[in-house]
């Protein structure tokens, strides 16, 4: 790719990620001393647009391709964490002195889990999270979708994870999916599945930053914000927490207009997704 005319910062073009890493990669200098990873959900975007608005603060950023790339699982199945330590070693490598992940649903939960296993991470922004680690989405190498496997794995081991129910009745708002009932509803029925699978953010010492909206209609982010707060709190840890009382799953920063899905519903309302965003940029620069 080519620099943009008029641009403020310098692409792939300048510096390609090492192989097996896949994505792009953007700076304003060379010598930036925050080093950021950009994950996306299970969309699989390898989202450009929010890399640049972070590498317009001066950061060097990474949006991350950690599934369905060339040589990748291609779902959201047993993927390694050892992707993600990857990244970031690529950025340490680069001089970057602190290492702030940002992600969003299945991104969030690969960057909390990222920052429990490793002590490199410096912050977290997790947006629309999860407290838990849930089931693979999509294939795994095999081809295979079901049995369900867990969606990550840490030194070939498959991370414990909380059950689906194949017996749940699809709900629907607005003509389109709504999951968040589902995840509710797994959680009630696999309670003796949830301390196994928790993910166990009193390990590490980055600052976890938690973004999420109450009207979330994908899972219920807003919920397990709350849990991963009492968890850390009951271990004397502070966590920073931005609800949106209308907002929805899909959250927009400053200047994003990600469409929403056509698959299924993210509750909330442009206006309201838009609000929590712009007061989320508010701390998400304080972490930067």
């Amino acid at each position: 790719m080519p620099l943009e005319e008029g641009s403020w910062f310098l692409d792939a073009g300048f510096q390609r990620l090492p192989p097996p890493l896949q994505g792009e990669i953007f700076q304003v200098k060379p010598d930036a001393s925050t080093g950021m990873m950009v994950l996306s959900g299970s969309s699989g975007r390898v989202d450009v647009a929010r890399a640049r608005l972070f590498a317009s603060q001066g950061a060097t950023v990474i949006a991350l391709r950690w599934f369905g790339g060339e040589g990748q699982v291609p779902g959201i199945c047993e993927v390694p964490l050892e992707t993600f330590f990857s990244a970031t070693a690529f950025l340490v490598g680069l001089g970057c002195k602190r290492i702030v992940l940002v992600g969003t649903s299945k991104g969030a939960e690969a960057a909390l889990l990222t920052a429990v296993y490793d002590p490199r991470i410096n912050a977290v922004v997790a947006i629309s999270p999860s407290s838990v680690v849930w089931g693979n989405i999509g294939p795994g190498f095999d081809g295979i979708s079901w049995p369900e496997r867990s969606s990550w794995t840490l030194r070939g081991t498959p991370l414990p994870f909380v059950s689906s129910d194949p017996e749940w009745v699809r709900e629907y708002r607005d003509g389109l999916v709504a999951y968040r009932g589902l995840f509710e509803r797994c959680l009630d029925m696999h309670e003796s599945e949830i301390d196994a699978a928790a993910i166990p953010l009193e390990r590490t010492n980055a600052e976890i930053l938690l973004v999420a909206g109450c009207d979330d209609a994908l899972w219920p982010s807003d919920e397990f914000a709350a849990s991963i707060v009492r968890r850390r709190a009951g271990f004397g840890l502070s966590t920073q927490l931005v609800l949106g009382e209308h907002a929805g799953h899909r959250i927009l920063l400053p200047g994003e207009t990600t469409p929403r899905s056509s698959l299924h519903a993210h509750g909330g309302s442009d206006e309201a997704d838009t609000e929590l965003g712009r007061l989320a940029w508010e701390h998400i620069l304080t972490v930067l």
